[in-house]
């Protein structure tokens, strides 16, 4: 199964996916985490700033998770279309046409979990904004892919309340 956690920044995917590591249950996963720290290191703008080969690198890991049989990731191709439409340095005219490229891909995704922010403050990792407007806009965005493209999703499920909440929900819907 192919699973994916979208949502703006700071809502706890990670967090998540570590969580769902550890259990007995998803032994068979493999899990994709978090690679900003290492990709700002290469030099690849991040967040507000983010440029359309930066984009493209994102994409490219997205796609290449797409391949493993058994995934669990932190980020969708939903989260890089959000960042792609937002982008200040990215022309309209590539935005839309990168993220027509992005919706076919998604029904590769058995699950796409969507994180809400709410209640969730924002944690300062050192590499992501803390801007709580960009914060909202991002997650705005990402609703609006998902209320657009809704048919492309096979099953969408949101997400909220604690680490153990949100876990117990994604065994839940698995009927793990």
């Amino acid at each position: 199964m192919k699973i994916g956690f979208t949502g703006t920044m700071s809502v706890g995917k990670t967090t998540l996916v570590n969580a769902l590591k550890e259990l007995p249950e998803f032994k068979d996963y493999s899990f994709k985490t978090e690679r900003s720290k290492y990709l700002r290191d290469l030099g690849i703008p991040l967040n507000t700033d983010s440029s359309t080969k930066g984009q493209i690198i994102f994409l490219a890991e997205r796609c290449s998770e797409l391949y493993d049989e058994n995934i669990i990731t932190d980020r969708t191709l939903i989260d890089v279309m959000a960042f792609t439409a937002l982008s200040k340095t990215i022309p309209l005219t590539f935005s839309y046409n990168f993220n027509d490229l992005c919706y076919d891909l998604l029904q590769e995704y058995d699950y796409i979990f969507y994180i809400s922010p709410n209640g969730v403050d924002i944690e300062d990792n050192g590499v992501r904004t803390t801007d709580p407007e960009y914060r909202e806009s991002v997650d705005k965005e990402i609703k609006k892919i998902i209320k657009e493209k809704k048919g492309y999703i096979k099953n969408l499920i949101e997400l909220n309340g604690s680490v153990e909440e949100r876990v117990n929900k994604v065994k839940q819907t698995l009927s793990l």
